[in-house]
């Protein structure tokens, strides 16, 4: 059995009950995807802004910080709709200038090509922030936000105010990067 950390899909070989599946060369896996399964979260839902998670030592969230948090959190998600939608109405714009490329040169089409393909990337990076966005909102209103994903244990108030996106431990970071 194959497992990946929790919220980034959870592979598990032949077994088509649980979720979607997908044939390979080895044979059909099935894919879990458990966003918002934390290890250790609670199971009744929302928590008080005390009772989110926090290393030893640290003082607990007060309602203040976790307003400001769900603040910061939304005015991302609106400014990231806001890049996606340029940034759609950009490649929109180049695709239909694209075919009037009549008497253009190489370095032209070239040009426009690598255009196209910059608002693609900015557009595809937009929609994954947004998306890691939107999970910490619900992760707030789970109670789960400011627990790690991977091993369950507080990510840390600090870190959860520095990078409100984060969903790994410092620890669980530096374990995924190394590999």
């Amino acid at each position: 059995m194959k497992t990946g950390a929790v919220g980034e899909g959870i592979v598990i070989a032949g077994d088509a009950s649980a979720g979607t599946t997908e044939e390979t060369g080895d044979g059909t896996v099935a894919v879990k995807k458990t966003v918002g399964e934390v290890p250790g979260a609670r199971a009744d839902g929302a928590a008080e802004p005390g009772e989110l998670a926090v290393r030893p030592g640290e003082e607990p969230w007060s309602r203040g910080e976790v307003d400001e948090a769900r603040a910061v959190l939304e005015s991302e998600v609106a400014r990231l709709r806001g890049e996606i939608r340029a940034a759609e109405e950009a490649v929109s714009g180049l695709m239909r200038d694209s075919g009037d490329g009549a008497g253009d040169d190489q370095a032209d089409t070239g040009t426009k090509n690598i255009a196209r393909e910059h608002e693609l990337a900015l557009a595809a990076n937009a929609r994954e922030m947004l998306d890691q966005t939107e999970r910490a909102l619900v992760r707030l209103d789970a109670g789960t936000y400011g627990l790690c994903e991977s091993c369950g244990r507080p990510i840390g108030k600090a870190r959860m105010q520095a990078f409100p996106r984060a969903t790994l431990c410092v620890e669980c970071k530096q374990r995924q990067e190394r590999r």
